[in-house]
């Protein structure tokens, strides 16, 4: 299978989030490519089982090294990227992938909301703000993928504050790309990663065993990496039970809120059900 052609074997993935799910999965997959990787987390034990996980992949175990690290922090993120570089002395991928689980209701608690602000988004904006300007200097192929959501763009009713989470990467992400476009000489891409239900260690806090419906982690970085390949900025997966056509004509439904006046978030509207039935028909 044809690569990114900042994937490559001897340069240096750093993965947030990497001490389970789809960030484990990445690691574990670049790590049999033979990139050196850095895995940051925030929990030391899993991190470190991780890491021991991970080293078994690679060729050269010293070429795997983990910091713990809470992206909530721009100093934990900055010594993050300090780690890397005076270990590594580049970075070729970095995936902005830390996050936690849904939920903060709208008028829910506020330190709830907060948590989750910090985490999903700005731990992206810490990532983006703090690697890609170092990362574009280097002026050799990289690439950025920042993990969103496919609720960051529907934006389904019940859990707000990880909406707004979401909706805030698709948006720093779609920026990142269009400031790289504008860097002459700039050789790092950026890619917004859209999962679908996936089996992750958030996933097993409510069922478990792997849904029927749900994809593997090694699954989505399957994909990742060969929309990657194919030059995609949005890397939309499907899963086992929803297609990209689907997801086509959900988002389309939610684009066209607005475009036709319709209540907020109408697709959960009683008065629009059945044309949200049909509309999915086709």
């Amino acid at each position: 299978m044809p690569l990114h052609p900042a994937l490559t074997q001897g340069r240096v993935a750093v993965i947030t989030g990497a001490a389970s799910g789809i960030g484990l999965a990445a690691a574990t997959k670049l790590a049999g490519l033979g990139m050196k990787i850095c895995l940051a987390d925030i929990g030391a034990a899993a991190l470190e089982a991780a890491a021991a996980e991970v080293s078994r992949h690679a060729a050269r175990p010293e070429n795997v090294r983990a910091i713990v690290t809470d992206v909530s922090r721009r100093e934990d993120v900055q010594r993050l990227k300090d780690f890397a570089y005076e270990t590594f002395g580049e970075v070729a991928f970095l995936m902005n992938n830390a996050g936690i689980e849904g939920g903060g209701v709208l008028f829910g608690d506020p330190a709830r909301w907060r948590a989750i602000l910090e985490v999903n988004l700005w731990g992206v904006i810490h990532g983006v703000q703090i690697f890609a300007p170092a990362m574009i200097e280097q002026r050799t192929p990289c690439a950025i993928v920042n993990t969103g959501s496919k609720q960051g763009i529907t934006t389904p009713p019940g859990q707000t504050a990880y909406n707004v989470s979401k909706a805030g990467v698709k948006v720093t992400t779609e920026a990142l790309a269009h400031e790289l476009r504008g860097v002459e000489g700039c050789k790092v891409s950026a890619h917004l990663l859209i999962p679908g239900f996936t089996f992750t260690g958030l996933t097993k806090v409510h069922v478990a065993e792997k849904p029927a419906a749900a994809w593997t982690p090694e699954q989505v970085i399957d994909f990742m990496l060969a929309a990657m390949a194919a030059g995609d900025f949005y890397i939309l997966c499907p899963d086992n039970d929803v297609t990209r056509a689907i997801d086509e004509r959900r988002m389309l439904w939610a684009a066209q809120d607005i475009i036709q006046n319709r209540p907020a978030l109408s697709r959960w509207h009683p008065d629009f059900k059945q044309a949200f039935a049909d509309f999915m028909k086709g």
